[in-house]
């Protein structure tokens, strides 16, 4: 996994949502611009973290 949702920095869900909504932002911002490139780029990062902090999640301890 690229991402390790039980380290210590992702245990506030706050940051797991910032983590999540600035990739998805920042491709929203290059669409405008017409960088699709980019845009796909930064939209599967965000896909991938929003998989990996919201849906799995931490484990519960």
């Amino acid at each position: 996994m690229l991402v390790d949702p039980n380290h210590p920095f992702f245990r506030k869900l706050w940051v797991r949502i910032l983590c999540v909504a600035l990739p998805f932002g920042w491709a929203m911002f290059e669409m405008a611009n017409g960088n699709l490139f980019w845009a796909i780029v930064f939209g599967a990062a965000g896909a991938v973290l929003f998989h990996a902090l919201i849906m799995r999640g931490p484990d519960k301890r």
